[in-house]
């Protein structure tokens, strides 16, 4: 961090100081690097794993699965496999050079060797936990301090169900989980309202299951639909028969899953801060790689940017399966209000609450309730900063409501949440003297992130 300013031990947001007309590259998706890891560790030979994020958390995601028996070897993607397709058409052209490849080679049964560190990431938590619980011996599942008030329970609870083996007071992390390689699975009932990863770590497993996995969500809301039907999409990849005979039940059918090359897609919600940097400073943000489809949540926020008056052009690469997206915004002072709900895509809540602080008039951002117990109390750390910086916001049950204010520089906490640092960084682009005390926590999902922001609002030259 001593290459960019710094205040006090704070990050300086950089203004910025010419027209925006900046490529950015984004690194690999955090969502789908989880599940392909997960998928291949499963799998019914080895895997190769191109384009995955490296970070944090899917480092902690790594190690913990060796903890439970997975040997993954990594090497780096060369020119020449990517110009190739690295032995796959599909590769073709979707990657840039330069990135990781992961071959993982599953154990032919999981055995734990100890300590599972969580760190503070929600998917290591809840997709190894399942396996865990079929590994044998014991697992002792830690992370950090902050990581004892993120949701588990409903997992527990519904593993305890199927038969896993937990200590009496294993409601929250730290806990133990002694593992049964014949987990029967079969009917389970959950409560998936404070987390979708709850069902997703469910289905990643239920094929391993001895009886397979029959699903139910009980609650009365489900968050982050996309996330799930991201994790169905890959286990039908590969082989896997998953049912859903209604939206708040999924039947995984048992049986091998196929092993086989993986390519990880840029991380849609990464990119959110450099679509909306475009957007408020009325200049043009490119993203080579871009998935011409993609079932990311990070996707659903260009039809909000069209909305908001952004002119979006997605040109298809020779692949057919990649683009480059550029958008161009038109000014954050021609903003208009506007109402969103974000149920589907909540990761998305800091950065659109930028847009929404800064609009002409009143916004309201609906159906994100469950983020206050995201990697921090979301809604709470949002309003409290831009109350801070002068804003005019307030929590609802489910949201908040922007009224327009004028905002001022000040410090911008991050609570340790890499998207909330992202969105201060977003504000300081076009409010002076934004403080960010922690820009370090954006290397959860981009760690470049800190030179990358410098370089689109300093030296634009493309």
């Amino acid at each position: 961090m001593a290459a960019f300013p710094t205040t006090g031990g704070y990050w300086a947001a950089p203004k910025l100081r010419r027209p925006l007309d900046h490529e950015v590259s984004i690194p690999g998706s955090k969502s789908a690097t989880a599940r392909a890891l997960v998928v291949a560790a499963l799998a019914d030979g080895p895997s190769s794993i191109t384009g995955g994020l490296e970070a944090r958390d899917t480092r902690l995601m790594r190690d913990g699965l060796r903890t439970l028996g997975v040997r993954i070897h990594t090497s780096l993607l060369t020119d020449a496999d990517a110009e190739a397709g690295f032995g796959s058409e599909t590769l073709a052209g979707t990657c840039p050079s330069g990135g990781a490849i992961w071959r993982v080679e599953p154990p032919r049964r999981f055995r734990s060797s100890g300590d599972l560190d969580c760190g503070l990431a929600g998917t290591v938590l809840r997709f190894l936990t399942p396996i865990a619980a079929m590994a044998v011996g014991t697992t002792h599942v830690r992370g950090d301090e902050a990581m004892s008030s993120r949701p588990i329970r409903p997992l527990l609870d519904a593993l305890a169900d199927m038969g896993a083996r937990l200590a009496d007071d294993a409601v929250q992390v730290p806990f133990d989980i002694t593992g049964r390689p014949d987990l029967p699975g079969g009917p389970v009932a959950i409560d998936a309202s404070a987390s979708s990863q709850f069902v997703s770590g469910l289905l990643l497993s239920g094929a391993r299951f001895r009886e397979g996995l029959d699903l139910r969500h009980t609650g009365r809301t489900l968050p982050s639909l996309p996330h799930i039907q991201m994790t169905v999409d890959i286990l039908r990849d590969h082989g896997i028969r998953v049912d859903q005979p209604s939206p708040n039940r999924w039947i995984v059918h048992p049986g091998p899953i196929r092993a086989g090359d993986i390519v990880v897609e840029p991380d849609l919600s990464t990119a959110a801060p450099f679509l909306c940097a475009a957007v408020l400073t009325d200049g043009t943000v490119h993203l080579p790689h871009w998935p011409l489809e993609s079932n990311q949540p990070g996707a659903l926020l260009l039809p909000l940017l069209r909305e908001l008056g952004a002119l979006i052009e997605l040109v298809p690469d020779p692949s057919g399966r990649t683009g480059t997206l550029a958008v161009n915004g038109p000014g954050h002072w021609a903003l208009p209000g506007f109402d969103i709900d974000l149920s589907d895509a909540s990761e998305l809540t800091p950065v659109v609450a930028v847009l929404a602080a800064l609009a002409q008039s009143p916004s309201r951002i609906v159906g994100v309730g469950h983020i206050r117990g995201h990697e921090t109390d979301r809604l709470a750390a949002l309003e409290h900063d831009f109350r801070t910086l002068g804003g005019d916001v307030r929590q609802t049950e489910d949201g908040l409501v922007f009224t327009p204010a004028v905002l001022h520089g000040g410090p911008w906490q991050t609570f340790a949440d890499h998207r909330l640092a992202q969105a201060g960084a977003l504000l300081g682009l076009v409010v002076s003297g934004v403080m960010v005390d922690d820009i370090g926590c954006t290397s959860k999902t981009m760690p470049s992130f800190p030179g990358a922001w410098h370089a689109l609002a300093v030296g634009t030259d493309r």
